[in-house]
This record gives C-alpha cells, sequence and structure tokens, in this order.
C-alpha cells in the first residue's frame, strides 16, 4: 500500500470522524497507522560483508499497519545453496547462535500495549518455497504485535560471548534476505516490500590459479589465465602488482616475463605468448608483492600427434540467477572465460523455474559470448524430471537455430512443468513428462541436441535411456563424484560416454572451488576432442562422445586403439591393444581400466616406484546415499601406538572447516566432509613395523531438520572403528575396510617417497569377449594423490571370430 502525504491523511481522517460521529478510538493511531506499510518494513545493520568472515547481522522488522495476530509468523528467507553456517537457538555463547526479541513501538493516547508475551525462533532449510528454502522463523507466542512494533533478529548474537556467524564462503553481488510475515495466523505468507541487499564480497588474496590447456600439438598458441583467488577460491579485485612466469622445458628456462596485473576489475590476465615448439613445459608462476604466497604450477605436453591442436575443457551446466543461481548470466560466462579459464560454456536453466523472459535474456547473452575460435556458448534445458519418472537431464541445443525452448513450433511447451515464483495460482501445468516425452520433443533432429542425464538433487535413475539423443552422462560435478554411475551405464550395456560439470549454483563456473554444504567439491569439467573451437565442432565430438571427464582440474585423459579414439564404436579381430596417455597436474596414485564386467587392470604408481618403510597414508571417503543430501561427516581419529609420528599431511581437504590436527603424542584427530570423494593424512613413522594403528571415529550426516549443535549420525555405520599391525600393513602394502552406504570406506596404504608421475603412458592388452549386448566396452580412470580424478569414455568395441 502507497504511503500518502501526511496532511492528505489528516483531511481524510477528519472526514471520516465526521462521517461516523461520535465514537471512541485512540488518539492519533488511525494517522499513525496509514502512514505504515500494510505488511511492514524490514532494515539490517550491514549491506556488504567479507566471504567467510564471522559478523553479527541484525535484521529490524518494523510491523506494518496488519498488525502480527497472536499465532502469526515472520521469517528472513535465504536461498536454498548458500552455505552460510546452519544457525542453532540452543547456546547462546556458541557460534551461529539467533536470538529474536519484541520491542514495543511508541504508544498513542488510549493505545493499549500488545499482548505478546514472548518469540520463539527457530531454524528451517526447507522452511519456505525454492529457491528462498532456508528460513529463519519467528513465532509470536501468547498475544499479539501492534503496528509499528518491532522484531529485532540477531544472526550470530554475540551478546553471549559467540564469535557471531560464518557468512556464506562465495561472493554475490546482491545477495538477499527476503521477508515474508503471516499478519493474521493463518499461514499465508506475503512478501515484505524491499528485500534486505548484502554484497558478499571477496578477502585478501591468498593464492594464485593458473587455468589452460594440458597439451597442445606443436606450433599452437596455448591460452593461459592466471587469477588471484581469496582463500575460499573467490576471484579478487584491483589487485595492481605484478607476476613473474617462468616456463622450463626439462631445466632450461625458455621463457621468463613480468606482466602487470589490472588494477580495476578481476585480478586476472590472459596469456598467449608461450613457446610451444621446444618440447614439454612446466609453468611457475609468482607474484613478486606477494611472497607469503607460494607459487603456482603447471604442467603443458606439447607434441604432434595429440589428436587435436589442443585440448578443450567444456562446463555444460552452470547456473545463474535466474534460476537458482548466482549473478548474471553474463558474470558467469565472464568468470567460465576469464577465471575458470574454460573454452565451452552451457548456460542452464531449470525449466519448471525460468520465465520466459529471462531465458531470452540468457539466449541472448549466450548468443553475445559466442566467440568462434576464442569461446564457445550453449543455451541447456534442466529438465526436472523426479527420479521415479527418469531424473534430471539436461538439453544442450548445439545449433545456431533458436532452441525449441520453452516452446516448440506448435506452441507447446517442453518444460517438465510450469511452476515458478512468478505463477499466478497454485496449480501445476505438465509439460514434457515422464523422461519418454523429453526425448519425443527433440528426437526429430537428434544431431542438434545432446541429452545429459545426471545425479544432482533429483537423481538419474538408468532403467532409463535413449541411444540417440544421451550420449554423455554427467559423472562428476559440484554434488560430488559418481564413478560408480558410470559403471552402472556401462555394465547394461549403454553406449554413453563421459561428461563432468560444476552444476554451478555460486557463480564460480569452469571447475570453481567447493563450498562447505550440498555443493560441497570442486565442479567437474568435461574434456573435448575436437578439431576446432566453433559450435559445431565441439557439439560433433560431444555427440561422437570424444570425451574424458575430470573433477575439476585441467588434467586430460587421451586413449587410442590405432585410428580410433576414446567413445568410438568399431569392430576388431583378436586382442585389442590400447594406449593411453594420462596427463595430470598432481601425481598419478592409481591408474585402472574397467570393462562391462568391472576392474580388469591397474597400476599402483607408490608400489611401482618402491614403498617407503616409514611413510602410510589413511584414506577415507565415499558417501552415505546417492541422492541430493548425500554427504558423509567424518569425525575421526589415528592413534599410534609403539610408534613416533614424524610428520603428517592433508590431501584432499576443499577448505578450511575441513582440517586435522595433532593431540598430543600418539594421536592426529580429523573431521571432513565427502560427497563421493575422499581425504586422506599421509603419516611419518619411525617404528612402523612394531607399531599398531588405531582408527575410531563418528560419521554424521548433513542436519537437514534440527539442532545443528546436535549429531544426526548415519544410522547403518554411525561409528568405526579399525585397529591393524604396522606389520600387516608392510605386508599387504594396502588394507581397506568398507562401511556401507554409497561406497563408503577406510583405507590404508603404503606410499612412495619418490615423486609421482604427473605423466603416464603405456599400453594395454584386452582380451575381446562377447556380451549380451555385442560389444565389449572398455574405459580407463586414474586417481592423482590430491584424489583429483579423471575418466576416459569407452571404447565399444564388437569383436569379430
Amino acid at each position: 500500500m502507497s504511503k500518502s502525504n501526511p496532511l492528505d491523511l489528516s483531511q481524510q481522517y477528519q472526514t471520516l470522524r465526521s462521517k461516523l460521529g461520535p465514537h471512541f478510538a485512540p488518539e492519533g493511531l488511525y494517522v499513525q497507522n496509514k502512514k505504515l506499510p500494510f505488511v511492514g518494513s524490514v532494515s539490517c545493520n550491514v549491506n556488504r560483508l567479507e566471504t567467510g568472515s564471522w559478523n553479527e547481522i541484525v535484521i529490524d522488522y518494523e510491523v506494518g499497519a496488519a498488525g502480527l495476530a497472536d499465532g502469526g509468523w515472520f521469517k528472513a528467507t535465504f536461498k536454498f545453496y548458500s552455505d552460510w553456517a546452519l544457525f542453532q537457538t540452543s547456546d547462546p555463547t556458541a557460534a551461529n547462535y539467533i536470538s529474536a526479541e519484541y520491542q514495543s513501538g511508541k504508544l498513542v493516547p488510549g493505545q493499549s500495549p500488545a499482548t505478546v508475551q514472548s518469540l520463539s525462533v527457530r531454524f528451517d532449510q526447507k522452511g519456505h518455497e525454492r529457491p528462498f528454502q532456508k528460513a529463519i522463523i519467528v513465532d509470536v507466542v501468547d498475544g499479539y504485535l501492534n503496528a509499528g512494533d518491532h522484531i529485532i533478529l540477531r544472526i550470530g548474537d554475540r551478546r553471549g560471548g559467540g564469535p557471531g556467524t560464518r557468512v556464506q564462503t562465495f561472493t554475490e553481488d546482491r545477495f538477499r534476505f527476503r521477508c515474508y510475515v503471516d499478519p493474521l495466523g493463518t499461514s499465508r505468507f506475503a512478501a515484505v516490500p524491499g528485500d534486505i541487499v548484502i554484497d558478499m564480497a571477496p578477502g585478501a588474496a591468498a593464492r594464485l590459479l593458473i587455468a589452460g590447456p594440458r597439451f597442445v600439438r606443436s606450433g599452437q598458441a596455448a591460452p593461459f589465465r592466471f587469477s588471484l583467488q581469496d582463500r575460499w577460491g573467490n576471484a579478487c579485485h584491483a589487485q595492481a602488482g605484478s607476476l613473474l612466469l617462468r616456463a622450463y622445458s626439462g631445466d632450461a628456462v625458455v621463457y621468463e616475463k613480468t606482466h602487470a596485473l589490472p588494477d580495476t576489475g578481476w585480478a586476472s590476465i590472459g596469456i598467449d605468448d608461450l613457446p610451444s615448439d621446444r618440447g614439454d613445459l612446466r609453468l611457475v608462476a609468482e607474484l613478486p608483492e606477494h611472497l607469503y604466497m607460494r607459487p603456482a604450477i603447471a604442467h603443458l605436453s606439447i607434441d604432434d600427434r595429440f589428436p587435436a591442436p589442443r585440448s578443450f575443457y567444456a562446463d555444460l551446466h552452470v547456473h545463474a540467477s535466474d534460476t537458482v543461481g548466482t549473478n548474471s548470466p553474463a558474470y558467469n560466462a565472464a568468470y567460465a572465460r576469464d577465471i575458470g579459464g574454460i573454452d565451452v560454456l552451457g548456460y542452464t536453466a531449470n525449466d519448471f523455474q525460468i520465465t520466459d523472459e529471462n531465458w531470452q535474456l540468457g539466449v541472448d547473452t549466450v548468443e553475445e559470448f559466442n566467440k568462434p575460435g576464442h569461446f564457445v556458448c550453449y543455451p541447456v534445458q534442466e529438465w526436472c524430471g523426479s527420479s521415479t519418472a527418469g531424473g534430471d537431464h539436461n538439453v544442450v541445443f548445439l545449433g545456431d537455430a533458436a532452441p525449441d525452448f520453452p516452446y516448440n513450433a506448435r506452441g507447446e511447451h517442453n518444460r517438465t512443468f510450469l511452476w515458478n515464483e512468478d505463477m499466478k495460482g497454485s496449480a501445476v501445468e505438465t509439460g514434457r513428462w515422464p523422461v519418454e516425452e523429453l526425448w519425443a520433443a527433440y528426437i526429430d533432429d537428434p544431431e542438434q541436441h545432446l541429452i545429459m542425464p545426471h545425479v544432482g538433487g533429483r537423481r538419474y535413475i538408468p532403467d532409463w535411456h535413449h541411444p540417440e539423443l544421451e550420449r554423455l552422462v554427467e559423472i562428476a560435478s559440484s554434488w560430488g563424484h559418481f564413478g560408480w554411475l558410470y559403471q552402472d551405464v556401462i555394465t547394461r550395456g549403454y553406449r554413453i560416454g563421459v561428461a563432468a560439470s560444476g552444476d554451478e549454483h555460486r557463480g564460480r563456473p569452469g571447475g570453481g572451488p567447493p563450498g562447505t554444504q550440498v555443493f560441497g567439491v570442486h565442479g567437474g569439467l568435461t574434456g573435448v576432442i575436437a578439431e576446432s573451437l566453433d559450435r559445431r565442432s565441439i557439439g560433433r565430438a560431444l555427440r561422437a562422445r570424444h570425451t574424458w571427464a575430470t573433477t575439476g582440474e585441467h588434467t586430460a585423459l587421451l586413449v587410442n586403439a590405432g585410428q580410433h579414439i576414446q567413445g568410438d564404436e568399431f569392430t576388431h579381430s583378436g586382442p585389442l591393444k590400447l594406449n593411453y596417455n594420462f596427463l595430470g597436474s598432481a601425481g598419478w596414485d592409481e591408474i585402472a581400466a574397467y570393462d562391462h564386467t568391472g576392474l580388469i587392470w591397474k597400476r599402483n604408481l607408490h608400489e611401482e616406484l618402491g614403498y617407503s618403510d616409514r611413510l602410510i597414508r589413511l584414506r577415507w571417503g565415499g558417501a552415505r546415499v546417492p541422492d541430493r543430501y548425500r554427504w558423509a561427516s567424518w569425525r575421526g581419529r589415528i592413534t599410534i601406538l609403539n610408534g613416533t609420528i614424524n610428520r603428517f599431511q592433508s590431501h584432499g581437504f576443499e577448505h578450511g572447516e575441513e582440517n586435522c590436527w595433532r593431540e598430543g603424542t600418539t594421536d592426529i584427530v580429523f573431521r571432513s566432509d565427502t560427497y563421493g570423494d575422499a581425504d586422506s593424512i599421509d603419516i611419518d613413522i619411525t617404528n612402523l613395523q612394531n607399531c599398531t594403528i588405531r582408527i575410531e571415529g563418528t560419521i554424521d550426516s548433513y542436519i537437514k531438520v534440527g539442532d545443528p549443535l546436535q549429531p544426526n549420525p548415519f544410522k547403518h555405520v554411525p561409528t568405526f572403528q579399525w585397529e591393524i599391525s604396522g606389520a600387516s600393513l608392510l605386508q599387504e602394502g594396502a588394507l581397506r575396510q568398507e562401511l556401507g552406504g554409497t561406497e563408503l570406506f577406510l583405507a590404508l596404504e603404503r606410499l612412495t617417497e619418490q615423486a609421482l608421475p604427473v605423466t603416464v603412458q603405456g599400453e594395454l592388452e584386452v582380451e575381446l569377449k562377447k556380451t549380451s549386448f555385442g560389444h565389449h566396452p572398455v574405459y580407463f580412470t586414474g586417481r592423482q594423490q590430491d584424489d583429483s580424478k579423471v575418466w576416459s569414455s569407452a571404447m565399444f568395441v564388437t569383436p569379430i571370430d
């Protein structure tokens, strides 16, 4: 309701009084209340915060002219993808405590005070409608509030001695608290006008990121991006200074230059003048003005025999703020190109939430950023079917023609259903449901479409598959690692290749860093073997399955059998000789090959280089369940008895809230979350032969409802205990304990003291077998010491007698 001029209100009230005749009413209250917005207003004590910092945020809700009835509610909501620390209400002295208090407004003569006895506050992660699902809810207890009264909500209340609240870890131009009120106590909510808007800004520079190709043919340009990031992986701004870049071929320096960093915008520069005719390069970048920051290292393999001019990296699953992402489509495209250093982007919209207008703005952005030879963009529909209907599938529109979305030429909508926050009414209008109807929408022109099923939230169920449309399956994203899914589809006989994507919701596409909750690992990337960087060539390569998948690193995996490469279908007589080339960044731990029966071959690089008599590793990982809230929260202790812990080092920890530390003489304590990935601790032990190693701890799950300070044990394996002798580990080389769930495990492994190779090449001979589905599939996978992974698309070989 719009505010009226006070003079007009006074005149209006005088006219009303004359019409009513003698009556009783608090003096001046009519005019006072009429000045207020009907459902109230909100204000906040901050408008800018540093990502991941600790703060106290105060939201002040002034009750509107409607008042707030006994049993009424007030909500402060924010989007579900935010990894803001979970709020609690049980311990005022601890972190992330929230409180709500009542403050009366000024009473006018003759007005009775409100009767509210107290306010009850709680936090519910599913307390409102998507995308503003996370909700701080304030209930009015035993009484009502007057118009003009106040509810003071303190997020990270420090008055009891707590440190405040840890805000979300990723940048956002306009983070929003959207507030709602139920003024009549009917559980029907109205939005309070004027969102609370806070800019989430990056912190100080903490590390240097290098992003570029992993291989090139001799003489080809190799474009690299160098970017400064804060400790949470956000791109820094306005960091004037210099970057010193050296390139080594063997021990010889073949390139050395100092480049100026920009003093405005992102602290990122592109460099494309590296020599690509002098053999493999090792790049070392450092910042002379930031001596505390470790140099960044990258590797570039150079060979005329590579199957493409250079490695191309794609992130085909990126959300923007028009559905459930962060920042605009243009921001995300620029970030992927200029920070992520990737080559191909898929701007993705949840089809049931995107409005026609916002979709068109997104498609216009795609066309603006698509520059053949430099950067390729595709529009992508995310078909959001529930698992019972097939599960989530992305439709990548590969051609230059306008997509048949949201509507086809007959005016029929190709969404799963119409259901977004801008809809009128409450009915759900179904469209393409179940997945067979999605296939029917695009089967008439399969070459211009790529449908990729994925895990995400509404998990893909491989009971469904269309071989002409579904050419790739997404097996890694910021939701987790899903190698089990690729083995599943291969075992079923599907001719399908691999992809990995960000499924980015936080505005950091291109292998972006993880958050601390739902999206807890690096976003994945799809490596593409294509002859040129344009929609036609990239699209043809994607549909041909000429791909590899990484967990976000610019690594590569190339496989060939003569003239055939990964993803190909062909016939062959006799044993099949496969050549593999693993091109990594952190040193390869293990490489392996699989077919439809499972593991068929493996190389342990630690064993090949020679085990140390002192170095071991505890590795733990997997997920509780394959569905949305899948991750396992590990809290554990390693005890070394009759042995001396000399040093230890962690690998795979994604952020600062995952860590390990020493307690006393014998113990190392750790805490981390795994989403299908694995974390580890390397330990150097004296007297390993005679020591005892004890592993114990708990596995908790995500606290979706309830007090985040209380454990939420994984029901099947809430605790783990494992004790072995150092002598057994020395004899066996590796020991493993399976813990159920979705590949939950503990592993104790011997390590080498030698440097692990970043490049591993070789040949594997496979005896082809006849199968019920005709072809014999073979694919490779590898794991680096930091748990980053890579998979190749399978070869689908039909044996000839």
